[in-house]
């Protein structure tokens, strides 16, 4: 599967990523943490240049499935595999992103489910 998004000054373009080794240490970072979850909101991500950065630190509300299972997902322990589509998809939101705040990132199964963004709008003057 392939998706694109215009380079960036530095040549780089998460068009390329498909695994979890192509990704950059904070993209890693952030998909660890979406796995060792399993279930959570992810809230007050900050981007920069479409990249997730952990300082400050995002507050992690981690769901508690009653009677259900708990623990991190598999995939956690495993140095490479292929991303799915909608790790691959949440790239491409943060390089739209560029610069800003991801106010609530829901993470169900390990995987993005939906996100939350304050957008600036313009409205024109007739």
């Amino acid at each position: 599967m392939a998706f694109s998004v215009p380079n960036r000054d530095d040549g780089y373009s998460s068009s390329r990523i498909r695994s979890k080794r192509d990704l950059t240490v904070n993209q890693a970072r952030l998909v660890e943490m979406m796995q060792q979850k399993n279930f959570c909101r992810i809230e007050n991500l900050h981007i920069r240049a479409g990249e997730p950065v952990f300082d400050p630190h995002p507050r992690v509300v981690r769901e508690v499935k009653l009677g259900g299972e708990n623990s991190s997902r598999p995939e956690a322990g495993i140095g490479d595999f292929t991303l799915k589509r909608q790790v691959q998809d949440l790239l491409v939101q943060l390089d739209r992103v560029g610069d800003g705040v991801i106010e609530v990132l829901v993470v169900k199964h390990g995987l993005p489910f939906s996100m939350q963004v304050v957008e600036h709008s313009e409205v024109n003057a007739a």
